[in-house]
């Protein structure tokens, strides 16, 4: 068994710097932002060349989008960081911080309902960078999902957004038709004809939009973009499903701030150690949900990020 020589501080330092213990060796992945999942072909040379020229000659990909080039030496390091940082990538994405945003293809797929690169790209420069010396209680993840088919699952991570398009149905304009082609086009079975009107049940539709510009009358020609919004979850050894706030936000500077309300009040409110579903259960949604819907926090935002508070996060991975 080869003898180890990198120390458990060095370890951690690089570890902070998005570098990854190859178990049993000397040798380290670094973890590659990619900002929302998304890197030039450019960057795709670089970062190919460095595995080679640095690595094992591989690259592996995240759950959460990021890059992984394993088999990088402790004192290739800072190498291997200033090659890439000549096509504008980095290293990181550890710690008890926010995380890298994880985004869906929403931008270009066909159910798409918000521009979720843009959006994501944007939370990445606001909260990832902006926020990268703010310590938590653990690491917050986020994730900025398209439409309601959740393939990123937003409401498994700390925050989560996803696009909506809310109907606008004109009764005024509807036939009752027997065979009535909004209610053929709605997946979720929310709008039925009923008593020669359509009725669209707001507890079951979910927003996807499928329905807007199928009645054949105009009864349903519009529908206004939103951004849905979920709280507190999590996926891991202790899995909780996150909770959707009452409004859907249909101004993106709001949602924003909800998510940057929602940084400080778990930097707050959170103890050491928990995610945010943990403060949430601890603290009652309702109060949560509260605060995030008011301006109190970001008034107290430099007081809170002044705040000597999570010296030692919880995060381990």
């Amino acid at each position: 068994m080869a003898t180890l020589t990198v120390s458990a501080l060095d370890e951690k330092r690089v570890k902070a710097l998005g570098f990854l213990s190859n178990k049993g060796t000397d040798n380290f992945s670094a973890r590659i932002i990619t900002v929302n999942g998304r890197i030039t072909a450019r960057q795709q040379k670089c970062v190919a060349e460095a595995a080679e020229k640095f690595g094992e000659g591989v690259v592996a990909f995240t759950t959460r989008l990021t890059i992984e080039v394993p088999g990088i030496p402790y004192d290739k390091i800072e190498e291997f960081r200033e090659y890439i940082r000549k096509e504008g990538l980095e290293t990181g994405g550890t710690g008890s911080l926010v995380r890298p945003v994880v985004s869906c293809k929403g931008t270009t797929c066909q159910y798409g309902l918000i521009d979720t690169f843009a959006v994501s790209e944007e939370i990445h420069h606001r909260f990832y960078e902006g926020y990268r010396n703010v310590r938590l209680p653990h690491k917050f993840k986020i994730a900025v999902g398209g439409c309601p088919n959740n393939c990123v699952k937003p409401d498994l991570n700390d925050i989560g957004i996803i696009g909506q398009r809310i109907p606008q149905f004109d009764e005024d304009e509807c036939n009752g038709c027997k065979k009535c082609s909004v209610e053929k086009a709605c997946p979720m079975g929310a709008a039925k004809v009923k008593d020669g009107i359509l009725e669209i049940d707001k507890d079951v539709c979910n927003n996807c939009g499928r329905c807007v510009g199928t009645c054949h009358f105009d009864a349903l020609e519009d529908g206004i973009y939103g951004y849905k919004i979920y709280i507190g979850g999590r996926w891991g050894k202790k899995i909780a499903q996150g909770r959707a706030l009452s409004k859907v936000f249909t101004d993106k500077e709001e949602a924003l701030n909800v998510i940057e309300k929602a940084i400080l009040l778990f930097r707050e409110q959170g103890k050491t150690g928990e995610r945010f579903a943990k403060t949430i259960e601890r603290l009652g949604f309702e109060n949560v949900e509260a605060q995030l819907l008011s301006d109190d926090l970001l008034e107290r935002k430099q007081q809170i990020l002044d705040a000597e508070l999570h010296l030692s996060g919880g995060a381990t991975c």
